[in-house]
């Protein structure tokens, strides 16, 4: 027996889906494969992703969705996005499709609609031709429309009816189908109708057909857009770099760049692979991964990203990130799986639809059979009409279509960004937020001590003491000497030569500087010392998160140092967006609580949580759910737990690191601004999705009704099946289009 099954996962490519209710069945046949362990099929991008154990096998999974009625083949999951290229071709063919309808349809509906409504013309059409021979000519052409471009709604309809699992062609077949055979009986057995019934109904069927095939045209048009940023990105990879080999610079397809070779990189040229500079200096446009449009200047030692455009001069990077390790490729496989997940309103809108097409053949059924029974004559004529009516008017495909298109474009948007939605749920979790927690060091400062103050003796000179301390600092490790030897270096000042040196790990360190004896450590170290003349200055620092070490030369005190971790510019500015989005604000620090206090004050903080220890801040976060879901935001280095317990974590990702596995959302640039992006991005999705549900029920809430005739008595009112076919497909293309307006989505400017 396998104790130890290490699921693996399968992404499939699915054809056939040609509304939401497909979805349905899909799943439920992926999840019946034994080996399966979770199976999640996306309409608007036609893929499933399976999660299939060792004991589980591909040709299983694709066995069963052929037996399903639909067709698939496994594709990476680092996606070769063939599906785009795919895509095109379907909406090449549906475009055909349309004309070849258009041309028999468009005579059919002008004499037929014509003699409707112009009496004098249909007095000449009938004068014209016999009867008989025009219902012949409707006859071969609605026959050439529905079973030449239009075989396909009943092959699958009929075949789905069938396997007594109906979906949205079904419904098209029927009502179609219903109208043309009623048709051509009304034509070529006229005698089994009552005479007051004798009428045709093809052109309804023949516009039927060509309204779908139309919106399944412009539908698939807009599906395609949804998925341009991903091809953005995709379109960024450099195909070829210049490599350094033997003293000779060649170029070379970019499969072929191995690691550790060393590119030459020109002006107006895009870096090939993720790297490391080892010769040059240039300032690089990095906006495709940040979303930054200020090009970063980069030097020796700095990392480079494979697809960002070198702007001015000309540099060598060694390669250490190739193919799908590159950042580029995470970042498109990352958008590629949170475009394919769903969010979990999506779970109860699968089991609507699930019922949906069903309920409307019965919704259709009972329509006959009322007005067969009620309805005024010529009674075949209402119900006929009417039920095909509800049938056409159904729309599954709106309601599938809600939730993931605004996910698609969403997430698209988001990358361009600089803000990566690793798992899809985040988009609604994030909208539900009320508090907003975030990790202090690193996050909303920079992460490494600066000096900050300087309060000198009277009997001493500002850079007299700088450059002495810092001649005894740099001989230091210490984060506070970096701090020091980093002012004196700014300044410019020249170091003295240092003898004596003599480090003490707690109370500081002591050395002659060109003969002069400096000592620098703690007040504790220095007690012999009168320390009241720097006694106000250092407790208004104090209180502002600022520490002392004292400076002592020749025995005097000289100076008093005052080192911080900086608040990043941008910090004060983000908490007041946060709060100006009706966000609490809490800090989680592992300083004194002094300190950590005096910060949260600079920065109007609403909960400041001190002295945490990294092991601790997975309470810490349950301690802050009393407020209600808690977004914690970290840098991902020693934030793991914590990213991972709260319910949205977003790691601000530096460098090429973006594979940050215990975030939900992680932004690209190192910029705190990115949260603010990342809510405004979440918001709007969440906003989006609801105007399309509200739309894709709504419409059928309304319409099946009046396409069943509950206005008639009333108002003498009943919808043309041909109204409805349009209807219908403007219902997809609404909400498509409407999910195409996240494109527009905006930064917050600060």
């Amino acid at each position: 027996m396998n104790e130890h099954v290490h699921p693996k996962p399968i992404s499939i490519n699915i054809n056939g889906m040609t509304c939401a209710s497909c979805v349905a069945r899909v799943e439920k046949a992926l999840n019946k494969v034994p080996g399966v362990q979770a199976a999640s099929v996306n309409f608007a991008t036609e893929r499933a992703s399976v999660t299939l154990a060792d004991t589980g096998n591909v040709a299983a999974l694709l066995a069963a969705i052929d037996k399903a009625g639909y067709s698939g083949h496994e594709t990476p999951m680092a996606s070769d996005h063939s599906g785009h290229q795919l895509h095109d071709a379907d909406t090449a063919i549906l475009r055909r499709d349309v004309i070849i309808t258009a041309v028999p349809t468009l005579p059919l509906f002008v004499l037929e609609m014509g003699s409707h409504l112009y009496m004098p013309f249909h007095m000449w059409l009938v004068g014209t031709i016999p009867i008989t021979a025009l219902y012949i000519g409707y006859f071969v052409l609605t026959s050439f429309v529905l079973f030449v471009p239009g075989l396909r709604f009943f092959k699958v309809g009929i075949s789905a009816l069938l396997r007594g699992a109906p979906e949205m062609n079904s419904l098209v077949a029927l009502g179609a189908g219903a109208a043309y055979l009623y048709s051509v009986v009304a034509t070529f057995a006229p005698q089994v109708l009552p005479s007051q019934a004798q009428f045709v109904y093809y052109e309804a069927a023949a516009v039927i057909v060509t309204l779908i095939l139309v919106g399944r045209w412009l539908e698939a048009i807009a599906k395609g857009r949804t998925g341009d940023a991903i091809q953005r990105l995709v379109r960024e990879q450099a195909k070829t770099a210049s490599v350094q080999r033997d003293g000779q610079i060649s170029e070379v397809a970019i499969d072929q760049v191995r690691a550790g070779d060393i590119i030459v990189v020109r002006p107006g040229e895009k870096i090939a692979v993720d790297g490391e500079i080892v010769e040059g200096v240039s300032h690089i446009n990095e906006s495709m991964i940040s979303g930054e449009s200020i090009p970063v200047f980069k030097t020796v030692g700095a990392e480079v990203i494979g697809g960002t455009l070198n702007t001015s001069g000309s540099f060598s990077f060694r390669a250490t990130k190739m193919g799908g390790d590159t950042m580029l490729a995470q970042i498109i496989r990352m958008v590629e799986e949170a475009q394919g997940g769903k969010l979990p309103i999506q779970g109860v809108v699968d089991q609507i639809i699930a019922w949906f097409v069903p309920a409307v053949i019965g919704l259709a059924m009972l329509t006959f059979a009322v007005w067969m029974i009620w309805g005024p004559d010529p009674a075949y004529v209402f119900a006929l009409v009417n039920a095909v009516a509800v049938l056409i008017i159904a729309c599954p495909c709106a309601m599938g279509l809600a939730t993931p298109t605004s996910i698609m474009v969403s997430t698209g948007r988001a990358a361009e960004m600089g803000v990566l939605f690793r798992k899809s749920e985040a988009l609604q979790q994030l909208c539900d937020v009320t508090v907003v927690a975030l990790d202090k060091t690193g996050t909303l400062t920079e992460g490494k001590p600066a000096l900050t103050d300087l309060i000198l003796d009277d009997d001493f000179e500002h850079d007299e003491v700088l450059a002495l301390v810092a001649a005894i600092e740099a001989k230091s490790e210490h984060p506070i000497a970096t701090a020091i030897v980093t002012a004196a270096e700014k300044a410019g000042l020249k170091l003295g030569t240092v003898t004596d040196f003599v480090a003490d790990p707690v109370n500081g360190v002591m050395a002659r500087v060109d003969g002069r004896l400096v000592s620098v450590g703690s007040q504790r170290h220095l007690s012999h010392l009168d320390f009241s003349d720097f006694a106000g200055a250092i407790a208004r620092l104090a209180d502002e998160g600022k520490t002392p070490v004292f400076v002592v030369i020749d025995d005097k005190l000289a100076a008093a140092i005052m080192v911080a971790d900086t608040i990043k510019p941008i910090s004060k500015a983000v908490i007041a967006v946060l709060h100006a989005l009706g966000l609490k604000v809490a800090m989680i620090s592992g300083d004194n609580r002094r300190t950590a206090e005096a910060i949260a004050r600079q920065l109007g903080i609403d909960e400041v949580r001190a002295e945490v220890l990294p092991a601790d801040k997975v309470d810490t976060i349950k301690s802050l759910r009393q407020f209600g879901p808690v977004a914690f935001v970290g840098d991902g280095i020693n934030d793991s737990p914590a990213l991972a317990e709260t319910d949205v974590g977003i790691a601000v990702g530096t460098g090429t690191d973006v594979a940050i596995e215990s975030a939900d959302v992680v932004l690209l640039g190192g910029d705190l601004k990115g949260v603010l992006d990342a809510l405004v991005i979440s918001r709007e999705t969440m906003k989006n999705i609801w105007q399309n549900l509200f739309w894709a029920f709504g419409y059928n809430a309304l319409l099946i009704p009046v396409a069943a005739g509950v206005l008639y008595p009333a108002f003498g009112i009943l919808l043309s099946p041909m109204i409805a076919a349009g209807a219908m497909a403007l219902s997809s293309i609404f909400v498509v289009s409407n999910a195409q307006r996240l494109r527009r989505i905006k930064g917050v400017t600060l």
